[in-house]
């Protein structure tokens, strides 16, 4: 098949992927859209929201629609790296046997993330970056394809650990979930307090997820939509070429390239989704909160005035 003819089949198996995970979850398409662009980029989401938002059901839908293997960690604070990777065991001929931990899955749900200390929340971060897991000097690869989707209580919340910046640059989008609106919430009440269950086809498989990815990546860019992205990571650093008088007074430090690699790549999918064979500046509008909003660190003068990195990226753009 042909790349204009595959981008063209995506475009209509992706209107099937969100019909079968409306089947389950009412409204929130701006994050199921953004969660699937994670997942055919090839990258990481975080979702952020209070508890009662139907995060995790979010997750085990989209892994079902999509037919991959699914895994989920919760996260206490007495959570250790090897409960995630597994560990080495004495066989009964006394030779060490390396026991798989859940992240041997092509999708992990990382349940409430930043209640664990940043030594446990680090041992997801090779397998996030190099997709191998290193135990006991030992390389053990990880199947593809393989996504983390982790969910995040507000940092206000009791008992929350700030993740570390190394490791939210490994999410590629940083999703804000929202309250339903009164008549979604309606819908969500009537669907969930009778007997009945939705039936969630899988569309997909391993192989074709990992061939629409690579179909991604060929995707060509014009040099000015690049330049506009890169251009567009340079406005958030404080005290930079391109740098706004908004970013040098309230951000202490902005995005690093991975997130104009991100940019692109994310742009990339928005084009293919509607049916375009090559991203513009609009695809990189559209992609731009998720990507930059968990990148840019405020200082205390943008705390104090109550602006929100919300408020910045709307001005840049």
């Amino acid at each position: 098949m042909s790349d204009v003819a595959a981008i063209k089949e995506l475009g209509i198996k992706y209107k099937q992927l969100k019909s079968e995970i409306s089947k389950v979850i009412v409204g929130q398409h701006e994050t199921v859209d953004h969660v699937l662009y994670s997942i055919f980029a090839g990258g990481h989401s975080l979702l952020i929201g209070v508890p009662g938002l139907a995060k995790t059901l979010l997750v085990h839908t989209i892994a079902k629609a999509i037919g991959l293997d699914f895994k989920r960690i919760q996260f206490t604070p007495d959570l250790m790296p090897s409960d995630i990777l597994g560990s080495e065991i004495l066989d009964e001929k006394r030779n060490f046997k390396f026991i798989k931990g859940p992240i041997f899955s092509n999708i992990i749900l990382a349940d409430e993330i930043n209640r664990t200390p940043p030594k446990t929340q680090a041992a997801l971060l090779e397998a996030m970056q190099e997709r191998t897991v290193t135990v006991a000097g030992q390389h053990h690869k990880l199947a593809l394809p393989f996504f983390v989707l982790a969910t995040q209580n507000p940092i206000e919340q009791e008992g929350t650990y700030p993740l570390p910046e190394a490791q939210l640059d490994r999410f590629m989008f940083s999703i804000l979930l929202k309250y339903p609106t009164f008549s979604e919430e309606v819908e969500v009440v009537k669907k969930t307090t009778t007997n009945e269950v939705a039936d969630v086809k899988s569309l997909f498989t391993a192989d074709e997820i990992v061939a629409y990815q690579k179909l991604i990546r060929r995707i060509p860019v014009a040099d000015n939509v690049i330049e506009y992205a890169v251009k567009l990571v340079s406005k958030t650093r404080p005290n930079s070429e391109f740098s706004e008088e908004i970013v040098n007074n309230f951000i202490d430090w902005g995005a690093g390239p991975r997130a104009s690699q991100n940019l692109i790549i994310a742009a990339k999918v928005n084009a293919a989704i509607h049916g375009k064979f090559s991203p513009d500046i609009e695809d990189v509008k559209a992609v731009a909160y998720p990507i930059l909003r968990h990148r840019i660190v405020k200082n205390y003068k943008a705390e104090a005035e109550g602006v929100s990195e919300e408020d910045i990226i709307r001005k840049l753009l």
